[in-house]
């Protein structure tokens, strides 16, 4: 059977203007082709750049693209993966601070949370509502949304829409 192609987003919030060749480079790689990002001005960090690019490629690729792009200092990027009929989608944030976090998404986007990471927060917690929460904001990639936040908002006149956080 083959594998499914599947379809994603490559954000990158900041980088620096040295490190842009070669995150086309390591995203190329991964795709299987060159790639040419179309680099702008990150406002909210003077002198690095920003660029939004559209991939297609086998399920899988979201990981295979987080993989070669993480490690490089002063790099701020997410990566998204459409669900396929026979694959889950997913969701790569990456930080200099924090590293990489990972969640499965459904169709519309959302983090989808398994029944056993959601058993484990309840034992870790105890009962306590304030660890619980602490717990939720490790699944949810919190502390990834709050740092990458300014940096998309500095995106808005971007041609990709980003679907920021609500609640």
């Amino acid at each position: 059977m083959a594998t499914p192609q599947a379809r994603g987003v490559i954000y990158v919030h900041s980088a620096p203007r040295a490190l842009c060749p070669h995150l086309e480079w390591a995203a190329g790689r991964a795709l299987g082709r060159a790639v040419n990002f179309e680099w702008i001005e990150q406002p909210v960090l003077p002198g690095s750049r920003r660029a939004d690019f559209f991939w297609e490629g086998p399920a899988g690729t979201g990981a295979a693209l987080a993989t070669a792009m993480r490690g490089w200092e002063h790099l701020r990027f997410e990566i998204t993966e459409d669900p396929t009929p026979r694959s889950d989608g997913g969701r790569w944030m990456h930080t200099p601070d924090l590293g990489i976090h990972y969640a499965q998404t459904d169709t519309l986007g959302n983090l989808v949370i398994g029944e056993d990471r959601l058993r484990s927060a309840m034992e870790l917690a105890a009962g306590d509502f304030r660890a619980l929460e602490r717990e939720m904001g490790l699944v949810l990639g919190a502390a990834w949304d709050d740092e990458l936040e300014p940096f998309r908002n500095a995106g808005d006149d971007s041609a990709i829409v980003w679907l920021h956080k609500v609640g």
